[in-house]
């Protein structure tokens, strides 16, 4: 496996779009075997993302990426996971512990105006989804035969009224990750740790076993004037806020007036419950 880090000066680089290196990582047997630098060469986000898989990357690590750029990085294949700060090499130990959160953080409003929001609001740390997510969801320690092992599953996802939110099959490639370190949500992976190469299983999975139930605490409103960039936002935007220990977080606006701005920090896809159709295509 390559990991692939936004780079400067050892440091997670915050703004994916941006970058001028990236650190890579060879990984066997779970543990960094080489690293080596390389230049984006100024690339943008699209075209950054081409190069990551010309490279063969199948895990970035990064600080916050746009809608845009999480997009291309899905086309290629290459697992995301966003909201990373601090020193590279301890970023990737963590991932590869599975301790490390997906934020999915999101920075399309920071691209378009150019500023950064930050604020000391905390507790919104996301988890990823069933693809794409990072380390650190899993509570309990979890058993299977497939557990520790890279997979490729192929998927649908439906909510409960029959709606497709999400489909592997239509995108004609299986998903690659590694069962139980955290990089699905826990319903997901629990149900892929003992499947049998070729089966396929129908799982009905609760909010406490995707993304977790809303949690109204991460629902808050803040005056415009002590948020620069604020007056610009709309109902629906998309923003990215930074904890206290420098590490982002996705918003949206879900209302506003004169004087004030509330945003939402839950994952859009908190408190619903969520069926998946699941085949384990191969276990690597």
């Amino acid at each position: 496996m390559k990991i692939a880090v936004t780079y400067e000066n050892g440091q997670v680089f915050q703004h994916f779009g941006h970058t001028q290196q990236f650190k890579v990582y060879d990984v066997q047997d779970g543990k960094v075997a080489s690293s080596r630098i390389f230049d984006s060469d100024g690339s943008g986000h699209e075209a950054l993302a081409g190069l990551l898989k010309d490279r063969a990357i199948d895990v970035l690590i990064c600080g916050g990426i746009g809608g845009g750029a999480q997009q291309a990085l899905q086309e290629q294949g290459i697992e995301l996971c966003a909201g990373a700060s601090g020193d590279a090499d301890e970023a990737v130990e963590a991932y590869l512990r599975g301790e490390l959160i997906n934020t999915g953080a999101n920075c399309d409003h920071h691209e378009h105006h150019g500023e950064e929001h930050s604020c000391g609001h905390g507790g919104a740390d996301g988890c990823g989804g069933h693809e794409g997510g990072c380390g650190g969801c899993h509570g309990s320690r979890m058993e299977g035969p497939n557990v520790g092992r890279k997979v490729r599953a192929h998927y649908r996802g439906t909510f409960n009224d029959g709606t497709q939110f999400d489909s592997s099959y239509d995108r004609g490639e299986p998903l690659e990750f590694i069962c139980g370190a955290g990089m699905m949500i826990p319903g997901f992976d629990k149900a892929v740790a003992d499947m049998k190469a070729g089966e396929i299983r129908q799982v009905h999975l609760m909010p406490e076993e995707a993304y977790g139930v809303r949690d109204l605490r991460n629902v808050f409103s803040l005056e415009i004037a002590q948020l620069p960039g604020a007056e610009d936002l709309e109902v629906g935007d998309q923003a990215y806020l930074q904890t206290m220990d420098g590490r982002p977080f996705s918003v949206e606006v879900i209302a506003k007036d004169e004087k004030t701005i509330t945003l939402d920090a839950n994952h859009e896809m908190a408190g619903k419950e969520l069926n998946f159709t699941i085949e384990l295509v191969e276990v690597l």
